[in-house]
């Protein structure tokens, strides 16, 4: 932390709050100025026990409650797309990050701010990286080298929900298909095995896939197998030796990460196959009383999380886990990317309650 962060007024109301935090630019390996600010904010509410891991801040109360819940949000945005600073044009604030997450963020530390004697411990965490590659993610730094501050009843991420319940979320898993050939000169195309040509067996397995569909705590996941790229090619007078498919699978959390790759493996068998990329499914722990406490205070219709979210993490925990958030999932990390007033202001007020009503 330096003494040149960026001032923040976690007083002050949670949308103008959302705008200060998305004023100061994040995007994903440059989140130290708003996690400066955050930690000295935090520091000095003289609240909580506060540490610093990498560019992520966790702070939390030992009240002695015997229930704790812990909050999640990431700090990174994606690139800024001509939508800084913040404005607000009628009902919305509009900025990058507004919707993906720094609304969530944005309640999160009026919580921590204005929620003095809370009916649950609190842990807050604000991460770094999660909008880029999984193995810089923040939170996943922060299980491996902090796991007992995952530790809690309840996580709630705050992720983009719209003000709805989503529960759990999809597995994701991308590979490469691998195809071999043999290089020869296109003028005598016989003398060579053209690599390309045998990606259309591939392709045809991928159309003919049937999607499947799974109902999981009552709600339905829907899975995807698709095809995301196609490599291949050395020069237009070139018969081509390899080629390869990039093809992502998203998955329903019935499946654990090797049975969702022994799936993987079974529908492309014959071909070589090269996992790049894994991040395990959640389950959506509606059964959980904890969790059914939580549905039942938000009041909010609950569905399955289509994508992959940190819930993932909490859940290889065993810890109950669910995304709400006041941002629109429909906007994130688009130019136009805004989040509505009253959806912000909304989760405030719901969680606000929560924290402050023993269940």
């Amino acid at each position: 932390m330096t003494d040149l962060a960026p001032a923040l007024d976690l007083t002050q109301d949670v949308v103008s709050l959302t705008g200060a935090l998305v004023d100061i630019e994040s995007v994903s390996g440059n989140e130290k100025p708003l996690a400066d600010a955050v930690e000295r904010e935090l520091r000095a509410l003289g609240r909580f026990e506060v540490i610093r891991c990498g560019d992520a801040v966790l702070a939390r109360t030992e009240l002695g409650r015997d229930r704790r819940v812990v909050f999640a949000g990431h700090l990174d945005t994606v690139p800024v797309a001509d939508n800084l600073p913040s404005r607000i044009e009628g009902d919305r604030i509009f900025g990058c990050g507004t919707s993906d997450m720094k609304a969530g963020d944005a309640v999160m530390l009026r919580l921590a701010a204005t929620v003095p004697d809370p009916a649950y411990d609190l842990t807050f965490i604000f991460y770094d990286n999660e909008e880029v590659a999984a193995v810089k993610n923040g939170l996943g730094r922060i299980a491996r080298e902090y796991r007992q501050w995952l530790y809690g009843e309840l996580a709630i991420v705050m992720e983009p929900t719209g003000g709805a319940l989503e529960a759990g979320c999809q597995g994701t898993m991308r590979a490469r298909v691998n195809v071999s050939g043999t290089r020869a000169h296109a003028a005598r195309a016989w003398l060579g095995d053209n690599a390309i040509h045998k990606l259309g067996d591939i392709l045809t397995r991928l159309h003919a896939y049937a999607p499947q569909r799974h109902v999981i705590d009552g709600i339905e996941y829907r899975e995807g197998l698709n095809a995301v790229r196609i490599n291949g090619g050395v020069a237009g007078n070139v018969i081509p030796d390899e080629a390869s498919v990039e093809v992502n699978f998203r998955y329903a959390p019935h499946r654990s990460a090797s049975e969702a790759e022994a799936y993987f493996r079974e529908f492309f068998d014959g071909y070589d196959i090269e996992i790049t990329d894994h991040a395990t499914a959640a389950k959506p722990a509606l059964t959980d009383p904890v969790m059914q406490q939580f549905v039942q205070a938000v009041g909010s219709p609950v569905t399955a999380k289509y994508g992959w979210t940190d819930v993932s993490r909490f859940s290889a925990f065993k810890i109950p886990a669910i995304n709400y958030g006041p941002g629109d999932p429909g906007l994130a990390h688009k130019p136009e990317e805004s989040a509505q007033i009253a959806l912000i202001e909304e989760s405030e007020q719901v969680l606000r309650r929560y924290l402050t009503t023993p269940h």
